[in-house]
């Protein structure tokens, strides 16, 4: 059986927030607006992506 996996994408760009949310982008793999990355779904992943919810769309891929 195969881990699930979370497809980031960035949607909205960072300018203007947080640091903690540049950082968390920056650890996630993402760089500019539309950066797509696929990461295993792990709760340490969750955790970030729900940091900058408002920055990025998940979605789940097999």
């Amino acid at each position: 059986m195969s881990m699930a996996r979370l497809k980031i994408t960035q949607t909205k760009s960072y300018i203007g927030s947080k640091q903690n949310h540049r950082d968390t982008l920056r650890s996630l793999g993402l760089k500019r607006l539309h950066d797509v990355v696929v990461k295993e779904d792990r709760p340490e992943i969750r955790g970030m992506a729900r940091t900058v919810r408002h920055l990025v769309t998940v979605e789940e891929v097999d």
